[in-house]
């Protein structure tokens, strides 16, 4: 066990000064690696109208992309979580930021938008893994009740990898959408030498036993637990509200306010932005709350974004500078329930065991969500406006908000049926 010792009168272990460096270490070159499995993945967003231009396609046609991508996550999502059990939070992970950039690198020579379609979908469906190799790992440095921060900080990476993809795909649009789409994979080979060298799995690593058939068992014990159903359902709609406004917010604030490709990507950074914020106010909010008021906690903001999405469409046709402001707040409203839900939640119900197929479960059946933030929701924006598809939107939010008052139950450990 590397950096700890273990106490003379019982097996909790303390930890040594080097067992610190190396959490922190390993945590600080996570968040880097997905940062780069992000600059492969949101410059999607800012391509959008670009494709749309150069195919002379419609929303719909250009939301399939991202639904097809989403359908691929969602699978990796489902399928790659007991082989990160098996093999370890950090070969799991060097191999999701390996793939992710070469899948993604290969976008910029797909010949027409299928080719595209299909390179994309590789790319998430490897970089499924990320998170819940990111989970697994933390699992092994923290136990499930303290690993609230460590995750908060995890967390970040997301948000803040999707504008630094926001950023870098803006100053990639004049080069053409093929740039936009395979660019951003050099710098994540860079973060992927990063990851090698200091991605470390801690001293609770827990060696897998029992084979494939006790993993599976133990997964189906997880989605035993009613609390983790909620959680599950959560996050498929937590996550088709934000994929919603991570496919569509680019070209939504390029439409109403009727500028270029560039000023409404820097415009949407508010999204993620804001998100960051949300995050950290939820994991210092969720540490402190009462267990039985965090279901409170989360149905009220849900509720909250319903009443902005709701607005949103009117309000910015109204008055076109209030368009970022809008989508900011779409941000700082959806981040901070979308975060806890594969994080904190997932490892709650998992544990150090189980952490990367809760996770995986969890934001398995978010994406299943998020599917219908691409085609169908872009069919919806064709056939009814923004004013259709954004007040659909907003019923699902306040669905999820009733829902959420289930979240005030106490977590059951996962544990075979």
């Amino acid at each position: 066990m590397t950096g700890t010792k273990r106490q003379r009168n019982g097996h909790a272990p303390v930890v040594t000064s080097a067992c610190l460096r190396n959490r922190w270490t390993t945590l600080g070159a996570l968040f880097l690696g997905y940062v780069g499995v992000y600059l492969c993945r949101k410059n999607l967003g800012v391509a959008v109208p670009l494709l749309q231009d150069a195919f002379h396609a419609s929303k719909g046609d250009i939301g399939w992309i991202a639904s097809a991508g989403d359908t691929a996550y969602a699978a990796g999502k489902f399928l790659l979580g007991p082989p990160t059990e098996r093999i370890g939070g950090r070969a799991a992970f060097l191999c999701v930021v390996g793939l992710v950039a070469v899948f993604g690198g290969l976008g910029a020579l797909a010949p027409g938008l299928v080719a595209l379609t299909v390179v994309y979908g590789l790319n998430r469906f490897f970089g499924a893994c990320g998170w819940m190799s990111m989970m697994k790992v933390t699992a092994t440095w923290y136990p499930s009740d303290r690993a609230t921060p460590a995750i908060t900080f995890l967390s970040l990476s997301y948000v803040l990898g999707g504008v630094a993809a926001t950023l870098l795909a803006r100053a990639l649009v004049p080069a053409g959408w093929r740039v936009v789409m395979g660019g951003p994979a050099v710098a994540t080979v860079a973060l992927f030498v990063v990851a090698a060298a200091f991605v470390a799995d801690g001293p609770r690593a827990v060696p897998a036993t029992g084979g494939e058939r006790g993993t599976l068992a133990l997964a189906v014990g997880l989605v035993k637990q009613p609390r983790f159903l909620i959680v599950l359902a959560l996050s498929f709609i937590v996550t088709l509200l934000r994929q919603a406004f991570n496919t569509w917010s680019v070209a939504f604030l390029k439409e109403v306010g009727g500028g270029s490709v560039e000023a409404a990507a820097l415009q949407s950074i508010g999204f993620d932005v804001a998100g960051a914020v949300s995050i950290l106010a939820m994991g210092v909010a969720y540490e402190y709350v009462p267990a039985r008021a965090r279901g409170w906690l989360v149905a009220g903001t849900l509720a909250a974004l319903a009443a902005v999405i709701g607005v949103l469409p009117a309000a910015t046709r109204a008055v076109p500078s209030l368009g970022p402001a809008l989508v900011a707040a779409v941000g700082l409203l959806v981040y901070g329930p979308f975060s806890l839900l594969a994080g904190v939640l997932a490892v709650e119900s998992g544990g150090a065991r189980m952490a990367a197929t809760a996770a995986g479960l969890t934001d398995a059946a978010g994406y299943v969500g998020g599917i219908l933030a691409g085609g169908t929701l872009g069919r919806l924006f064709d056939v009814g406006g923004y004013s259709l598809g954004f007040g659909t939107l907003a019923a699902v939010s306040g669905a999820g908000a009733v829902l959420a008052l289930g979240l005030g139950r106490r977590p059951t450990p996962a544990r075979a049926p």
